[in-house]
């Protein structure tokens, strides 16, 4: 009795079970049917090619290039691809093409998240045309998509390695003109050091990176400094002289400025640069000076140019020429005799002209040092020029005399 009863419990266990499959079949079938989708524009990807490099082969043309996958499986499984399509594509293994044209089966791959075991895909061929490997080395260029930020300069990259082997099919490494290590940035302002991806570009500058081409190296380690810049001014100073003050002239500077690049700590407190400095008394008139840019070594001139022009005129004063006999000559040679020749010598005086006519010649004295003179016989010697008792009038211009010189 028990035993029939026991029976009669597990049919029961499977009729439900049986009963619940049915069902679920039923409602999936009802509410989740099962169709098929065309998807179109399928990319092409290739596997492989490194073993075709190894026996100097590469592939040169897939045809197609893109394929029409057709999907069959549950509604929402499709739907489900069709919303992550971008990372569906099909792949195409060359490691056994040979010379010549081959005819492969694609694998499809499904995007990340896609539950497979719902869905099947119908596969077909695609054509793979495989060439003579061709090979071709070019130097690797820098190339900046951004631009650099204001008041900062670029300098010249380093890029290791310098060259790079491209390696394929002989009509398309010929499309390439040149290989680019690219740094996308907005604005460059700081110095950037690190490993660029090397890309083949045309004569147009477009991308070659969809052809089936091989690089020796994909990347290159570029360094590319980058300092401030500065627009600085140039500055004399002018020191009184002559009778004249840095109020009495007007002063010109050729350039004005000039640029200059250098770390920012180093320009921080860079305001001018001084071209030295220019008595007024070697000034008659107006007069032209040229003067070198000197710069601090931490610095470079961008603006290339390595003296200025410096004019200087003086104005508004007046000037008086004084016949003046007290001449006398210092530090004669040892052993030597020293006989003036000249008698008198005109010298110049500039100032105010009230000032002007208080002066007398008996103020001036001309000096000649001879301390340098080691030659016997007549010779001109430079002369200083002294002017006693005032301060708002003073001596313009260089002067000498004549010296006889003899033991």
């Amino acid at each position: 009795m028990m035993g029939k009863l026991l029976e009669k419990r597990w049919v029961c266990i499977l009729l439900s079970v049986l009963l619940a499959i049915a069902f679920w079949a039923y409602v999936r079938a009802a509410v989740d049917p099962s169709g098929t989708t065309n998807i179109h524009n399928v990319r092409v990807e290739t596997t492989g090619a490194n073993v075709l490099a190894s026996q100097g082969l590469a592939v040169s043309e897939i045809t197609p290039q893109v394929v029409e996958l057709q999907v069959e499986g549950p509604t929402s499984a499709r739907a489900n691809l069709l919303r992550n399509r971008s990372g569906l594509y099909v792949r195409v293994d060359v490691s056994s093409c040979v010379e010549g044209e081959n005819t492969i089966r694609w694998r499809e791959v499904w995007p990340e998240g896609i539950n497979t075991d719902d869905l099947t895909a119908q596969r077909s061929t695609v054509t793979v045309k495989v060439e003579k490997l061709y090979s071709k080395t070019f130097d690797i260029r820098f190339k900046l998509e951004g631009k650099v930020a204001g008041e900062y300069q670029m300098g010249t990259p380093a890029i290791e390695p310098e060259k790079v082997v491209v390696s394929g099919p002989v009509e398309q490494v010929n499309q390439v003109d040149q290989v680019e290590a690219i740094l996308r940035t907005e604005e460059l302002s700081e110095r950037f050091a690190g490993d660029l991806e090397l890309v083949p570009v045309d004569k147009q500058g477009r991308s070659l990176a969809d052809l089936e081409l091989t690089l020796s190296a994909e990347t290159a380690y570029v360094v590319v400094p980058v300092v401030m810049t500065k627009e600085v001014p140039l500055t004399v100073n002018l020191l009184p002289g002559g009778g004249a003050t840095e109020d009495d002239a007007v002063l010109a500077i050729e350039p004005k400025t000039i640029v200059v690049s250098g770390a920012e700590a180093d320009l921080e407190g860079l305001e001018e640069i001084s071209l030295s400095s220019i008595s007024l008394s070697d000034v008659v008139g107006t007069n032209t000076f040229t003067r070198p840019i000197a710069l601090d070594p931490s610095l470079t001139n961008e603006s290339g140019l390595t003296t200025a022009t410096v004019t200087v005129t003086v104005e508004g004063l007046d000037t008086e020429v004084f016949a003046v006999n007290n001449i006398r000559t210092t530090n004669p040679p040892e052993g030597y005799n020293a006989e003036t020749i000249t008698k008198s010598v005109l010298v110049t005086v500039r100032g105010p002209a009230e000032d002007l006519a208080n002066i007398d010649a008996s103020q001036i004295l001309v000096v000649a040092n001879l301390s340098g003179v080691t030659t016997e016989g007549n010779q001109q010697v430079l002369a200083r020029v002294y002017l006693n008792g005032t301060s708002t009038v003073g001596v313009i211009g260089e002067y000498s005399i004549s010296v006889n010189i003899s033991r």
